[in-house]
């Protein structure tokens, strides 16, 4: 039987040591080793292991939130970070103390580009995704006659921006439809290889979108635009954090993720990948003070005074994920997901837009509960059931939209499931 962790002895771990003593608790190294092997699975004997991980977060343990799709909870080790390092800063501005602030810039780079398995010549640390997609749609020479091809389910940054761009600069927008359920990977590699002309400089879509986890096959079209002599933008911001993301294996020419959400980091810190091959080919958006040190941040980064605090936080967020185990928190937040797919389709009148195919899903579920109101039930689902899940409004696909993560536990899941049968019966 596995041995399990109580908040008192994670209250005495970190009054000894920190969370750093944490890693070297022989029950997290017994469940770590579980959690990236066979064992993993959900309800198996790794259950404790996610417990412990919970621990590491300050939400109540009766609260489940399931919004990681727009915002994560930090990690003990992010907020200890955050007011350790902005309680130096206020305590004692000179620049002499400051001073150190830029190397730790640095370190930050430094983890990730081998957290997302690059060079840290290759990383530009942003606030955002949002930041991070409009600097490459800002950062590019195009002019009249110039295709870019995007996908309709794009987020505003990577879609309204191409478009109201396109009116300034006279290149032209090419929209990939999106179509639901999920087509499958091959229609969208179609979709974008019928649509690439001699005209296309770039193509840009999501990773996983945020309206109902659809998964992209991000290495073959970013192969294809390769192929074609056409540059790739993914907006990780659904995967950054999520899966276990290899942009060596993947070779965009940009990519933008966000800490807020999968990552559990600090707010307003992000990251833009761009590859080595398209340094020449992009424009500073902002020209200031303060670059990083090395490769394309020296020209690419000069965004004047920054809150390194965040930044610091962000890398501790990183190393906590890489301390879990990166395929851990995928597999986890995965099998979460598809548990919750199987519960709401077993409820009659249920219309769930996420594909059930774990191929082509991920850790986003969105749903129609029938003909309840979205926006009452998750007003309810909040207030009486303490779960927490995001409202999709319009015509396209609405509903409610839940996004589990590897703090979230198998009995969140079954308590969503449950109360959205209740409300369906009872007609709330």
């Amino acid at each position: 039987m596995a041995a399990s962790v109580s908040r008192r002895d994670f209250a005495r771990l970190f009054a000894v040591g920190g969370s750093a003593a944490l890693f070297t608790d022989p029950v997290w190294a017994r469940e770590y080793g579980q959690a990236n092997g066979s064992s993993a699975a959900i309800g198996g004997t790794g259950e404790a292991f996610w417990k412990s991980v919970r621990a590491q977060f300050v939400m109540p343990p009766d609260l489940g939130v399931l919004n990681a799709a727009n915002l994560c909870p930090a990690s003990r080790p992010v907020l200890e970070a955050l007011k350790r390092e902005s309680d130096s800063v206020d305590r004692d501005p000179s620049a002499q103390n400051r001073a150190r602030l830029g190397g730790e810039k640095e370190n930050l780079r430094k983890t990730l580009a081998a957290f997302l398995r690059v060079t840290p010549e290759e990383i530009v640390i942003t606030r955002n995704t949002s930041e991070a997609n409009n600097m490459v749609s800002s950062g590019l020479d195009l002019k009249a006659g110039d295709e870019v091809i995007v996908f309709q389910d794009n987020h505003p940054s990577n879609l309204t921006a191409w478009n109201e761009k396109a009116k300034r600069f006279g290149f032209t927008v090419v929209t990939i439809p999106q179509v639901n359920p999920h087509p499958g990977m091959e229609y969208y590699l179609d979709a974008y290889r019928k649509a690439i002309t001699s005209k296309t400089r770039i193509l840009t879509f999501t990773h996983l979108s945020s309206s109902v986890g659809d998964l992209f096959p991000a290495k073959e079209l970013c192969a294809l635009a390769r192929q074609r002599g056409v540059m790739s933008l993914v907006d990780g911001a659904q995967s950054f954090g999520l899966l276990d993301v290899n942009l060596a294996d993947m070779s965009p020419d940009f990519y933008t993720g966000s800490a807020h959400k999968w990552p559990c980091g600090a707010r307003e810190c992000g990251v833009l990948y761009i590859n080595t091959r398209q340094h020449k080919n992009i424009w500073p958006s902002i020209y200031s003070a303060y670059p990083g040190a090395v490769g394309i941040s020296q020209t690419f980064e000069s965004f004047g005074q920054r809150d390194e605090a965040t930044m610091i936080a962000f890398r501790e967020a990183l190393e906590f994920q890489t301390k879990v185990g990166r395929p851990a928190i995928e597999k986890r937040s995965r099998d979460l997901a598809n548990q919750l797919i199987a519960g709401l389709s077993r409820l009659p009148d249920v219309k769930v837009w996420t594909s059930p195919n774990p191929a082509l899903n991920a850790a986003v579920v969105s749903f129609q509960p029938g003909a309840l109101n979205a926006q009452k039930l998750g007003a309810l689902l909040y207030q009486n059931d303490k779960i927490g899940t995001a409202g999709r409004g319009g015509g396209d696909r609405g509903g409610l939209r839940a996004s589990p993560h590897f703090y979230n536990t198998p009995e969140e899941i079954e308590r969503l499931v449950g109360a959205v049968a209740k409300y369906l019966r009872s007609g709330a």
